[in-house]
Parts: structure tokens; C-alpha cells; sequence
């Protein structure tokens, strides 16, 4: 083994040796993700949202204003376990978690159907004689340029 690379590993560890965490939040490539681990943390996070989200009325669970701050805190949650265990975020198991919690809490709060309605003829005969009239009206004034220009030179 090379003297050099056994000093450099040595030297590594004593600088490591300071910031443990370090190992965990800044360089999540040194580990694998270990997916039961983080199953269980999602577990925690949605355990902890679903105990905030009781507090919420079922009638306001479809208005974002009423629960912004627990769903940042349990986004927060799962994206801040998922980079200490090593894992990307979102990934497959992360997504799949969140949508369940979605189905479970949101399912409810589906867009009602919007129905587009005509103008008013008024309007609409607005809406297309304007661009009509204005079309014969710039071909009108490139012609007339044209010929003016030939007159002028």
C-alpha cells in the first residue's frame, strides 16, 4: 500500500473526525440509501403531519391557506431524513408515500368541472373585426409607402 494514500486516508479521518454529521449532509454519495430506513422516517414524517392535519378542519383541508405550514413542515421532513440517510429527493419510494398521504388527506378536493361559455355576439364580432380592420389597414399603408416612396426617390 502506498505510504501517501494511507497518511492522506489518515488525515481525512482526523478532519472528519470533527464534524460527524458532516458524513451525512454534505457528502450523501459516501452512503446507500437504505430504503427501510427511510420507509420508516416517511413514517414518522406522515405520522406527525397526519397528527397536525387533525387539527385542521375537514371542511378547510381543501384550502392551502389553512394548512400551508404543516405541509412545509412535513415536506421539510421528508426531504431533510431523506438526505441524511443517504437518499435522493424525491424518489420513488418518497413519491409514492407523499401520494398516499395526498389520497388519504386531499381526495376530496378535486377541481369542479369549469364550463367554458361563448361571449356575447357583441364581443366576439368585436374580437373579430379588430384584428380584420387592422390587417386592411396595415396592407393599405405598405402599399401606400411603397408608392409614396417611389414618387419621393
Amino acid at each position: 500500500m502506498d505510504p501517501n494514500l494511507l497518511t492522506l486516508f489518515k488525515l481525512s479521518l482526523i478532519l472528519d473526525a470533527d464534524g460527524v454529521d458532516l458524513l451525512f449532509t454534505q457528502r450523501p454519495w459516501l452512503l446507500q440509501c437504505n430504503q427501510t430506513l427511510l420507509l420508516l422516517e416517511m413514517e414518522r414524517c406522515g405520522e406527525q403531519f397526519s397528527i397536525d392535519m387533525n387539527r385542521v378542519h375537514p371542511d378547510d383541508r381543501c384550502n392551502l391557506t389553512h394548512f400551508i405550514r404543516e405541509y412545509h413542515v412535513f415536506s421539510f421532513c421528508t426531504e431533510m431524513n431523506a438526505e441524511r440517510i443517504g437518499c435522493f429527493w424525491p424518489n420513488p419510494a418518497v413519491e409514492r408515500f407523499i401520494i398516499s398521504i395526498h389520497k388519504h388527506f386531499f381526495s376530496n378536493c378535486s377541481l369542479e368541472h369549469v364550463v367554458f361559455v361563448d361571449p356575447p355576439d357583441d364581443t366576439l364580432t368585436l374580437l373579430i373585426l379588430v384584428p380584420v380592420f387592422l390587417t386592411l389597414a396595415m396592407v393599405v399603408l405598405v402599399v401606400w409607402c411603397s408608392k409614396r416612396s417611389d414618387i419621393l426617390a
